[in-house]
């Protein structure tokens, strides 16, 4: 089961400088600095944002005063150095000198895997830089404009390097200012992603791979029309997933994805896809909607991220406050499929810091938050072995707060584990019948690895009415089975 811990590189880079007293870069990451963002319960680290940045599209979000707005409000002591600008507005796919090139990214990757860590970077495949070499080098992987687009539609087309071009966009929102569309139906675009991540490849165990719905044939014609040209036969992900397997066949292939595009995605060769559809069901709705997602083909599941937080999202602090941030951790940490925490989440950070800036306010750090965290990870490593299966809960008539609960068990070839979860502010009690027959006429411990404390129960009664539970609000178990 993957474990993703997402890192702000130039942040983090700059805070281990801050702290040492000299430039920190990936080549030189202090030993306990790795201990840390490669902690137990984890298997893979992301390094956000460690391609060259655009000074071009840097200029442009210079101009954009809303957006300044938004470095204040995360940033309200913010300097001109502070905006780097966007990791998602990408020169070249070259690591930046500033954080230690290739060299430096190569040892970053070493230590990782002498940690037994994968490492994982990024890849854009909807847009570039206005000043990206493609633009000059091989024009045709772009949606071109003219000049009547561009008087008719400023804010939809960009003048770079003596050519019009549109600007990146999602079809739901207004053009990013700062970015040039790629054309998914162009061929010199397709084998030049083949080309990229293929080099990315050679550098990374995995790659996270930004918007990737926008590149779905379907989609994109829908978007597009006919400025993109005829639609091949083959959409545009399997055709480039395919080739660049034949180089890395242990290439990790993470989607960022929405719109319930993911099963799509998964048959379109990615093997994660971020799971959306839980993270709005945990944030704003209830237990009784997370049971109904957790009912989705258990193949399907695996190949879903579980997240409450990460660089676009707001933080998990500020959006599930007290006992609902540890209830929703316990429930996304042992669920099947991937898994991705979000640096500075453990601490309890409030701030959702925009990727533009290479600073971030200070923040008290929640001790008894990270200390949790430091539990929920190593266990869910143990938990999550075997076979899952979602459980049922049973009330009695007077009593129906068994519809609070969420649980779930895994069936291990060394042991078995329980989870059970009170996903409400109130108090519930529910049996909960067990799936193992085997139990009959047995006596059984269970042991909380969460909170060290054990309960002895008898066999026959775990599998009928079911183990007895009586959980206050947001607050969970996760029992080993002995």
């Amino acid at each position: 089961m993957t474990v993703i811990h997402e890192i702000n590189t130039l942040v983090w880079l700059g805070e281990l400088s801050a702290r040492h007293g000299r430039a920190v870069t990936l080549g030189d990451v202090p030993a306990e600095a790795w201990d840390e963002a490669a902690r137990a319960g984890v298997d893979m680290v992301w390094l956000m944002g460690v391609w060259r940045r655009s000074p071009a599209g840097l200029a442009i979000a210079l101009r954009d005063e809303p957006l300044r707005a938004s470095f204040r409000d995360a940033l309200p002591d913010i300097t001109e150095a502070d905006i780097a600008g966007s990791p998602y507005c990408v020169r070249d796919y070259v690591v930046d000198e500033r954080l230690g090139g290739r060299v430096g990214l190569a040892e970053a990757r070493a230590q990782l895997a002498a940690r037994g860590v994968r490492l994982m970077l990024d890849h854009v495949p909807n847009h570039v830089a206005p000043d990206h070499p493609w633009l000059t080098e091989r024009p045709g992987c772009l949606i071109r404009g003219d000049q009547q687009d561009l008087t008719r539609s400023p804010e939809a087309f960009i003048e770079a390097g003596g050519q019009i071009y549109a600007r990146g966009r999602d079809p739901y929102f207004p053009p990013w200012p700062d970015v040039v569309q790629l054309n998914a139906f162009s061929d010199d675009l397709r084998t030049a992603t083949v080309d990229t991540l293929t080099a990315i490849g050679d550098q990374a165990d995995a790659v996270r791979c930004d918007m990737a719905m926008l590149m779905m044939n379907d989609v994109f014609a829908k978007t597009w029309g006919e400025r993109a040209g005829p639609q091949p036969a083959q959409d545009f992900w399997p055709y480039v997933i395919e080739r660049v397997r034949a180089r890395h066949p242990d290439l990790l292939f993470v989607a960022e994805a929405y719109w319930d595009l993911e099963w799509a995605l998964q048959q379109q060769g990615f093997d994660h896809c971020y799971d959306k559809r839980l993270y709005d069901r945990l944030v704003h709705e209830d237990a009784a909607s997370v049971r109904a997602h957790l009912r989705a083909d258990l193949t399907y599941q695996r190949g879903l991220v579980r997240f409450l937080e990460n660089h676009d999202e707001p933080r998990a602090a500020a959006t599930l406050p007290g006992g609902r941030e540890r209830a929703a951790a316990v429930t996304v940490a042992t669920l099947p499929g991937a898994t991705l925490w979000h640096e500075g989440q453990f601490e309890g950070r409030t701030t959702r810091l925009p990727v533009f800036l290479s600073r971030r306010p200070p923040e008290p750090v929640d001790e008894e938050l990270r200390a949790f965290y430091g539990q929920l990870l190593p266990a869910a490593a143990t938990v999550r072995d075997g076979a899952w299966q979602l459980l049922d809960t049973t009330g009695w008539p007077d009593n129906d707060s068994h519809r609070h609960l969420i649980a779930h068990s895994w069936t291990g070839t060394h042991a078995r584990h329980i989870v059970i979860v009170n996903y409400s502010g109130t108090p519930a009690q529910a049996h909960v019948p067990l799936p193992w027959p085997d139990l009959t006429g047995r006596a059984c411990r269970l042991t909380d690895l969460l909170s060290a404390r054990t309960y002895d129960r008898d066999g026959d009664e775990l599998l009928a009415p079911g183990l007895y539970v009586d959980l206050p609000a947001w607050q969970s178990h996760v029992l080993t089975l002995s």
